[in-house]
This record gives structure tokens, C-alpha cells and sequence, in this order.
């Protein structure tokens, strides 16, 4: 591979390791861009680049980071400070690096610094505790020791023009080490940042959603926009889709009146695929309270794929809080959600019966009803009817649990009662699963 096709590997991986999509398709229009502008005009290169590959706003702010950091040239104080001809020459036979370091020549070490970077791996940084240690694997591959015997060679030769040399050496190897640095630095930003970043939300994506520590809340934020953010994009296409196999007789007939009866235009027919509507219904009483905050923002964030949210909150008595969360910021609105009715000791059958009274009349086959909460109803009424009204009513019925299914049954919990009148009912206690349940219900919408 020629070098500047590598370089633009390189750097096509790294917008990919900053959320910017790059597919196969994409990446060979990029090549054949940058053949097409050439690599001598840094400015007209990233704009061709970036039309080729920023296809929406945050995807240009997050490339203008990335090339910035990615071609960018520490300047060098040793181009001021070059040897007259001559002076402190490397004798013959010294290494590469020392002839390099000597003459000032600043394009041939970055060369061979960006070259030794592609043998020891620099670009596949992962975690910021590998700097030093990839630092050093670099200048080891440019002939950092060989300059470094050389070094105490001339050192113990002891002559005059010997030990000045010896010390130009020293003090140019020194400047070397502050530019190999900041060279694994850049690669760390491009890198390790968004690799370390991911790491972390895999962690997250397990964590317990009702054992959230509060220091670890604003990082579960950011993931689950990101999940909802990224099934709104897989699942906000056409609303409308062509059926091939499917003749639409009576169009194609029409239309082949202008061309004497001949079908030149073949119409298929088309199915429209509505967008779901869904009803949740929280349980936001003390031991899930944690949970439903992180289910509320998750479905808030997919209003492109979303026709309808009705959301209703519950401990002792359900209250709809589409008010709240659709005159508030997200965020502020669900802290007032919990204020106004969380915390409080759980009543399923006083709940339920809130719910139908209030969203019974828009309950159809379309609607999807998403209900959170552990099924503890306090020895109270479950009120199993009203779970059967629901169930009769709706598309379906998805109850998610953060408890384990070995309780339920156990003490007061009527969740295996309630199963029964479920679609589907299951353990949700992590974003993971949270973001596989939706991801399922949207699937359905769109594959019918």
C-alpha cells in the first residue's frame, strides 16, 4: 500500500472510531477524492473529504475534530537550527536516525516516525496507559538505541569535535522523545478516547438500573441517548415500502394509457408502515424509581420513530406526566415526575384502574402497552381484570421487570399473575436489555 493511501486508511479508521459512518462505498469515494485534489492544499483536501463523509451536522463537527487531530505537525524549534554545511556531520556509517536528527532533515523523521508507528501497532491504541510504553516501542524501531551507543561511543572517544558532537546528539535525541510523545498522544486522542468511551458504556449497558450510583448517573444519560439515538436512525425510513412480485394492476393500466397501452411504467403495490404508538405505564414507587427514569428517557428520545407517547407514572395512584415531559426538558421533567408521584407505597389495582379510565378510549391494535414496574402490589387487589381489559385491547402488552424471575411469586409479588395477561413479560434491569426490548418492538412496526 502506497503511503499516502495508508495515511488515508488510517485516517478513515479513526472517523469510524469517532461515530462517523464510513462505509466500503464511501471509503472509495474518499480515495478517489483525495486522488482528485491531491494532498498539497491541507484546507481543500478536508473540505473534498468531509462532503465525501460528514453526512449530518454532528457528523461535520465530529470530522473537523478528527482531521484536525489527525494531520496535525507539532512545529519543530530544530528547523531553526540548522548545522552549517560541515559542521558536526555524522561521520560514516552512523544510523539513519542520528544522519536525521544532525540535518535538521524534519520530513524524513516524521516519515520514519509515522512508519515505525504503523509496525508497533501506535494506531491501535486503546487505553491512555499505553503512551509511554508505545512511545518508546517507536523510538526503539527508528534506531533509538543504535543512536544511543553511538551517543556513549562519542562520549568515551573523548575528543573535542566528539563530545560536541555527542552532546548535539543528546540534546536533539531529548527534543526527539517530546515529539514521539505528542505524536502517541494524537493517536491516543483519535483512539483511545472513543475505545475507552465504549468500554465504559459496555460496562454501563450491564450495570443494574435500580443500583445506579449517583456519580455514574450522568454517563447512563448519555448512553441511552446514544442507544435511542441509534435506533431512531436504523428505524426512521419510509413509511412506505414497494412490494416487488406485487402488481398494482389498476395504476399500471393507467398509466400505460400515454404510451398506447404499453407498460412502461410497471407500479407495485405499497404498503404504509405506521409508526407504533405506545402507552407506559411506571412504576416509580422506591424500588424501581431508578429504572423508569431511564425508560422514560429512552422512549422520549425516539420521537422519529414514535407516532404517539402517552406516558403515565404510578406508586399508590397513576397520573398521565405528558405535560410534564413534553413542556420540560427531559431531564427536569422526570425529577418532577418523581416528585409528584414517586416514592410512595404501590398499589397495581388503583393504578391500573386509573390507566384504563384514562387511556382506555385510545387503547387499539396499534398500540403497544410497555408497563415497568417489580408486580408488588402490597397484598392489595391486583385487579386481574383490568390487566385482561388491557391485554383485549392493545397491539400488545410488554411487561418488563427489573427483578429476577425467581421472585416472582414470592411474597407479594403477583408478577406471574400478571405474566398471563402479557405478551411478553421480562427481566429488564440494564440498559442492554432496555434497548434489545425496544429495539424489538420497533422491529415488528416495521417488518409487517
Amino acid at each position: 500500500m502506497e503511503p499516502m493511501q495508508h495515511t488515508l486508511e488510517s485516517f478513515l479508521r479513526a472517523l469510524r472510531a469517532h461515530d462517523v459512518r464510513v462505509s466500503p462505498a464511501e471509503a472509495i469515494d474518499a480515495h478517489r477524492a483525495a486522488a482528485e485534489v491531491g494532498y498539497g492544499d491541507r484546507t481543500l483536501l478536508k473540505d473534498a473529504l468531509c462532503v465525501t463523509l460528514a453526512k449530518t451536522a454532528e457528523e461535520v463537527d465530529r470530522f473537523d475534530s478528527c482531521f484536525d487531530t489527525f494531520f496535525a505537525r507539532a512545529p519543530s524549534e530544530r528547523s531553526r537550527d540548522r548545522s552549517r554545511p560541515g559542521e558536526l556531520e555524522a561521520p560514516p556509517g552512523s544510523p539513519d536516525l542520528a544522519s536525521q536528527l544532525l540535518a535538521g532533515d524534519e520530513a524524513a523523521l516524521a516519515q520514519a516516525m509515522e512508519a515505525s508507528a504503523a509496525r508497533v501497532g501506535a494506531g491501535e491504541i486503546r487505553l491512555t496507559s499505553q503512551r509511554n510504553l508505545l512511545t518508546r516501542r517507536m523510538l526503539d524501531d527508528m534506531g533509538l538505541r543504535e543512536l544511543e551507543a553511538m551517543i556513549q561511543a562519542l562520549r568515551a572517544a573523548g575528543g573535542p569535535r566528539d563530545e560536541a558532537l555527542a552532546g548535539r546528539l543528546a540534546e536533539r535525541r531529548a527534543a526527539l522523545f517530546v515529539q514521539a510523545a505528542a505524536f502517541v498522544e494524537r493517536q491516543s486522542r483519535l483512539y483511545a478516547s472513543e475505545s475507552g468511551r465504549r468500554m465504559r458504556d459496555a460496562l454501563l449497558a450491564k450495570q443494574s438500573l435500580t443500583a445506579v450510583e449517583p456519580e455514574d448517573f450522568r454517563a447512563m444519560e448519555a448512553l441511552v441517548r446514544r442507544m435511542s439515538k441509534r435506533l431512531a436512525t436504523r428505524y426512521a425510513r419510509k413509511r412506505h415500502q414497494a412490494h416487488k412480485g406485487k402488481l398494482d394492476v389498476r395504476k399500471t393500466i393507467r398509466r400505460s394509457m400515454g404510451h398506447g397501452g404499453i407498460p412502461f411504467e410497471v407500479v407495485w403495490k405499497t404498503e404504509t408502515l405506521h409508526k407504533p404508538k405506545i402507552a407506559v405505564l411506571c412504576d416509580v414507587s422506591r424500588s424501581v424509581a431508578s429504572a423508569a427514569q431511564f425508560l422514560l428517557l429512552f422512549l422520549y428520545s425516539l420521537n422519529e420513530v414514535v407516532e404517539r407517547l402517552d406516558a403515565y407514572a404510578f406508586s399508590d395512584r397513576a397520573v398521565n406526566v405528558n405535560d410534564l415531559l413534553d413542556d420540560e426538558k427531559v431531564d427536569d421533567a422526570i425529577t418532577l415526575v418523581m416528585a409528584r408521584v414517586g416514592f410512595r407505597p404501590t398499589d397495581y389495582g388503583r393504578s391500573l384502574d386509573d390507566f384504563l379510565d384514562a387511556q382506555g378510549s385510545k387503547l387499539d391494535r396499534r398500540t403497544t402497552v410497555i408497563i415497568l414496574g417489580d408486580g408488588r402490589s402490597n397484598y392489595a387487589d391486583p385487579r386481574l381484570d383490568l390487566m385482561r381489559a388491557i391485554n383485549d385491547r392493545a397491539r400488545s402488552v410488554i411487561w418488563l421487570n427489573p427483578e429476577p424471575e425467581t421472585y416472582w411469586g414470592q411474597g407479594d409479588s403477583k408478577m406471574d399473575a400478571y405474566g398471563r395477561f402479557s405478551t411478553v413479560a421480562k427481566t429488564c434491569n440494564t440498559l442492554g436489555q432496555l434497548e434489545r426490548i425496544i429495539e424489538d418492538v420497533l422491529r415488528t412496526y416495521m417488518s409487517r
